[in-house]
């Protein structure tokens, strides 16, 4: 997608940029981190809907987290995010759109605790996603399309580099939430959807 596709070469360009950049580690134990990104949410759609064939268009939104290091190495992350999508089922067409709130807790591992320019992570955690404001496009006449909450997996790997000594830094990264939804047309089962989007992101941060 167009977005993912920015976002990576803007990533692309801050990686380049990595060596002239010399400054103070980013973080140790017991500091917090605040960034703001701006995230290509893209849907990897799979289904289990007799006859159907779903899927789901992408979105770009603003996300918030907030990241403790419990040691210098580990940290935990909280992020926040809401996004809209519109749903199509095959050969019905769209179906209507849904929100999205997917708060994500990750625990993290930051290398190089004591680097001065590029400190990547990897992270691996658990997501509550809510579902809601579901809106129908009045293609099945009459039916309400409904879409469940659910738990879910979520991986991550990203990097943060500092950009000054006042604890400013970019931020590249990159998510993979494993999410499925049981989806009702008039209240009734018609099967299940994983919706499984990849959120690339690039932002700014800084230490608090």
């Amino acid at each position: 997608m167009r977005f993912a596709k920015t976002l990576l070469s803007a990533a692309a360009v801050l990686v380049m940029a990595i060596p002239a950049m010399s400054v103070p580690a980013m973080a140790d134990a017991g500091d917090i981190l605040v960034r703001i990104r701006g995230v290509a949410v893209i849907p990897d759609v799979s289904d289990n809907i007799p006859g159907l064939k779903a899927g789901a268009d992408g979105n770009f939104i603003p996300e918030i987290d907030g990241t403790y290091f419990l040691t210098n190495n580990l940290a935990l992350e909280l992020i926040a995010g809401t996004t809209k999508h519109t749903v199509k089922a095959d050969p019905l067409g769209q179906l209507g759109t849904v929100w999205l709130l997917p708060p994500t807790l990750t625990a993290q591992y930051h290398f190089v605790p004591e680097g001065t320019s590029f400190r990547p992570y990897v992270g691996a955690g658990v997501n509550y996603t809510f579902m809601y404001s579901a809106q129908d496009s009045g293609i099945l006449h009459g039916p309400h399309v409904s879409y469940g909450d659910n738990f879910g997996w979520a991986l991550q790997a990203g990097a943060d580099i500092p950009i000054g000594s006042q604890g400013l830094f970019l931020n590249v990264d990159l998510k993979k939430i494993f999410l499925s939804t049981e989806v009702k047309i008039a209240g009734v089962k018609a099967g299940s959807a994983a919706l499984d989007p990849w959120l690339v992101g690039v932002g700014v941060g800084i230490k608090l």
